[in-house]
């Protein structure tokens, strides 16, 4: 809530499509406008960490996100279409880790890295009421375990769920 408070930035809207969807920095940064379906609600994921192409949901957050993302990126190109299609996303991978722990050192914010956005994520996804199998479908999991290293779920978070 605190690295969402402070700015509403390119930075910002990377923040929080990775809390609504786990996906990686290197994921996240090679989004094409292409890639998503905005009447199904779905991101297309081409090149993954897992050679393995998917397709996730995307939450309402996630949507505005790349909404906010696709008119930002439309008013710095003055409406001049390239040749090719660009990233939606203008940081490089070291860019966006600087920008991060720039952004944690301001608000004292200690010991937190892009990555640990995808277990928060993940967590995320579990507390929803998502089994497994589907929130391994939305995060690219391969493995269960690895899955379950991502993901920590408190036990008064399970208590309304138990009845």
């Amino acid at each position: 809530e605190r690295l969402l408070r402070i700015s509403r930035s390119e930075l910002d809207r990377i923040i929080a499509l990775a809390s609504e969807t786990g996906m990686r920095r290197g994921e996240i940064l090679c989004i094409k406008k292409s890639h998503i379906d905005f009447n199904k609600s779905v991101l297309f994921i081409p090149s993954t960490k897992t050679d393995t192409p998917r397709s996730i949901p995307l939450s309402t957050d996630a949507l505005t996100s790349l909404r906010g993302q696709l008119r930002a990126s439309q008013s710095v190109s003055g409406g001049v279409i390239p040749l090719h299609e660009a990233p939606l996303f203008t940081y490089s991978l070291r860019g966006l880790s600087g920008a991060f722990l720039r952004l944690c050192r301001r608000l004292s914010i200690d010991n937190l890295h892009f990555h640990d956005l995808r277990h928060e994520a993940t967590s995320r996804l579990f507390e929803k009421g998502l089994n497994p199998v589907e929130v391994a479908t939305i995060t690219g999991h391969k493995d269960t375990r690895m899955l379950m290293r991502y993901t920590h779920l408190r036990a008064e978070d399970l208590v309304g769920r138990l009845g």
